[in-house]
Parts: structure tokens; C-alpha cells; sequence
């Protein structure tokens, strides 16, 4: 029986924020930032930088089905820590590299770690809260992103400039010892169930717990078998997958470019898009906690389309925008949204499949995703090379993203509370 009103699931829901933070805000969106800096040392084109982008993506792709089904097997805990220092590794890695096709490497080993990172901490959401708190839950996590991109524009700017030709190199480094240190906390604090702890899940009626897995037996796992069937067979999964196609596609663009567009179209510094790409952290802090809540409150469906109806209007205002009060409004837009899809499709996995095969869902639902992430640097590069304006590019973005307002609208109607 539960005594204590303070519940451990919010220590997972805090180790899982910083986790996130690592995965995500300081192995993908650290690149917005350095992406100038690097260009210039390397005197490489946006084709290549772009290029850059989709094979990190590429490698979140590839990890995320395998990085979702390992969790749901082996445990959540062991997959996260391994791909945390997989990409402590691979951050330095790029720092160290000597050109273009030495980065690509290590850019694609980051995104592994990255998807294996991710994809099991949101899916504990769904483990560790019932049904009704699982969007506020998932949505708390998945503000890591911001602190990642809050952390990453107000700093390295400053490390590129003070380290000079190879300041870009520093702020590698400076990402991997930040990753190092997000390890270590996950490795400590996370747990993948409340039977680890002797408790329910948070929100829900408190019975006596099943002892976990690897207590049973002598430590063997005598779970019962896993339906796979209710997740690679599941019409609403799929629907799902599409409408996420549309985040990554869309968003990837605007994460990507947004540095280089403020600096190109804006005549502005790097330490100047720097803080306006901060905003974006700081603003969308709680922009995965108001969304996910609000998910559990109007539905997944409602939400999903007030969200990317907000991006469609970002995206439009930054592809025309040559001001610092465009890109600051765009910036504002996006920012007070920004994470909140994640968060709500990770509920909404949850919600279909089921507490224990989430993690699954979720990793299967984010291959469809990663697809869209993974096309979108390399096809928006290619265009911004081809008119020599990144106006094109957000344009598109801004159209992907009203397509999955729409599509969002289709979305199955039963949400099932598991």
C-alpha cells in the first residue's frame, strides 16, 4: 500500500526531463546553434549540412523501433543509460572529426543514442501514471527539449566565440560532458515500474502491486507474453504515425535552418540568433506540460490540431520574416507548442496499446516520424541551395504542418483509458 502522498513517479518524471534534455535538447538541437560556426570551418554547403541533419535523424530512425522494443522487453533503465553514453561518445566524436564524412558518422551514432534514449523515457510515462495524469506526465518530460535549447543558445555561442576557429569543436565538447553527467542522474534515479518502488501507478486506484518481473522466479522474468500484434497491427497506431510524419517533417525544418535563416535574412550575429533561439527554450518549458494536460482534459485529437495549427502559423511568419520582430513573434508562436506533440503522442500511444506495450507503440510510431525528420534536412538544404533563400523551405514546412492539423482530424475516435 502507498503511504506517502509524495509519489516516486515524479522522480522518474524529473530524471526523465533531464534525460530528454540530453536525447534531444543537447543531441539534436545543439546543432542549430553550432550549425554556422561549423559551416564556416569546414566550408561546407547547406546541401551538406542538411545532409548532416538527415543522417542524424537517419539513426534516431533506425533506433527507434529497436530502442522501443528492447525497453518494452529488457527494461527501460538498461536501453536509456546504454544510448546516453552511446551519445556522450558520439558527441565528442564530432567535435574530433576532421571533416564532412568523419561528422556524418558520428552524427548517425547520435541519433541511435538519441532514439534509444527517448523513445523508453516517454514510453514511461504510461508505466508509471494512470490513464488521466499520463499527458500532464509526459508532457513535464518532454519540456527537456526547451532546457536543452534554453541551455545550448544562451552558452555556446559564447564557447564558439571564445575558442575561436575551433569554437564550433568546444561546444562538442562541452555537449558531451553535459551528456556525461545526464547519464550518470538516469543511471540513478530511473526505475521502470512502480512495482520497483512497491507502489501503483500514480493516479490510480491503490491495490496491492504485482511484484515486478525480475522479482519473480528468482529473478527470471515471468511476465506474460507481449501481444506484438496490438501494436504492428493496429490501425489507430498507424493514423497515429502519420500525423507525427507531419511534426517531424515540418518541425525538423524550422529546428535545422532557424539559426542560419536569422543570420542570413536578418543580417544579425550569432550570439543574436542565439538568444532569440533561447527564447524558444525558455517559452516552450511548459509547453509540453499545458498541451499534455490539456490533452487529458479536450482529447488527444483536439489538442493535436490547436498545436499544429499554432506551428502552420509559425512556420509562415519565419519563411517571409527579415526583422527581429518576425522572428521573435515566430519564435514565441513556435515555442509556446513547441514540444507538446511528442507529449501528446506519447499519451496517446499509451492510450491505444496499453501501459506495457507503450514504449513499443511509441517506438513504432516515431519510425513514421523519424521518416519525416530524416527527408526533411536534406530536401530543405537542397531548395535553400537551389533559390538561395530559406523562404522556400519554411514555406513548405508550414504547409506539412497544416496537413497534419488535417490530418489530425481523422485521427480514430477511441481513446481508451489502459
Amino acid at each position: 500500500m502507498e503511504k506517502s502522498k509524495f509519489h516516486y513517479a515524479w522522480i522518474v518524471v524529473g530524471a526523465g526531463t533531464i534525460g530528454v534534455m540530453g536525447a534531444l535538447g543537447l543531441g539534436r538541437f545543439g546543432y542549430t546553434v553550432i550549425l554556422p560556426a561549423m559551416r564556416d570551418g569546414l566550408g561546407l554547403t547547406y546541401g551538406q549540412l542538411g545532409l548532416l541533419g538527415t543522417g542524424n535523424l537517419i539513426g534516431y530512425l533506425f533506433f527507434s523501433l529497436v530502442g522501443g522494443f528492447w525497453a518494452s522487453r529488457y527494461g527501460t533503465k538498461i536501453v536509456t543509460v546504454l544510448s546516453l553514453t552511446l551519445m556522450t561518445v558520439s558527441l565528442m566524436l564530432t567535435g574530433l572529426a576532421g571533416g564532412f564524412y568523419g561528422i556524418l558518422a558520428a552524427r548517425i551514432f547520435t541519433g541511435v543514442g538519441s532514439a534509444g534514449a527517448n523513445v523508453p523515457i516517454m514510453g514511461l510515462a504510461s508505466a508509471w501514471f494512470s490513464a488521466r495524469r499520463r499527458g500532464l506526465a509526459a508532457g513535464i518530460m518532454v519540456s527537456g527539449s526547451g532546457l536543452g535549447v534554453l541551455v545550448t543558445g544562451i552558452f555556446l555561442p559564447g564557447v564558439i566565440k571564445a575558442y575561436g576557429a575551433d569554437g564550433w569543436r568546444w561546444a562538442w565538447y562541452v555537449l558531451a560532458a553535459l551528456s556525461l553527467v545526464i547519464t550518470l542522474i538516469c543511471m540513478w534515479l530511473l526505475k521502470d515500474t512502480p512495482a520497483e518502488k512497491n507502489l501503483s501507478p500514480c493516479g490510480a486506484e491503490v491495490t496491492a502491486p504485482r511484484p515486478s518481473p525480475a522479482k519473480e522466479q528468482g529473478g527470471r522474468a515471468a511476465a506474460a507474453p507481449l501481444d506484438w500484434g496490438k501494436v504492428y497491427k493496429n490501425p489507430a497506431l498507424w493514423q497515429l504515425g502519420l500525423v507525427y510524419f507531419a511534426f517531424g517533417f515540418s518541425y525538423i525544418i524550422y529546428a535545422t535552418f532557424f539559426s542560419a535563416h536569422v543570420i542570413k535574412a536578418g543580417n544579425l550575429t550569432p550570439a543574436e540568433a542565439g538568444r532569440i533561439w533561447s527564447l524558444v527554450g525558455f517559452v516552450s518549458l511548459a509547453s509540453g506540460l499545458i498541451w499534455g494536460g490539456v490533452s487529458d482534459w479536450i482529447g488527444r485529437r483536439a489538442a493535436l490540431v490547436i498545436v499544429f495549427c499554432l506551428h502552420t502559423l509559425s512556420f509562415a511568419i519565419f519563411a517571409f520574416a527579415t526583422t527581429v520582430v518576425g522572428f521573435y513573434i515566430s519564435a514565441l508562436a513556435f515555442g509556446i507548442s513547441a514540444w507538446s506533440i511528442p507529449s501528446i503522442v506519447a499519451a496517446f500511444s499509451g492510450d491505444i496499446a496499453g501501459a506495457r506495450l507503450a514504449p513499443a507503440a511509441l517506438g513504432m510510431v516515431t519510425v513514421i516520424f523519424g521518416i519525416g525528420q530524416a527527408l526533411a534536412p536534406y530536401v530543405a538544404g537542397k531548395l535553400a541551395d537551389a533559390s538561395g533563400t530559406f523562404s522556400y523551405p519554411f514555406m513548405l514546412a508550414a504547409f506539412i504542418a497544416l496537413a497534419g492539423a488535417i490530418g489530425s482530424l481523422l485521427l480514430n475516435k477511441s481513446e481508451k483509458n489502459m
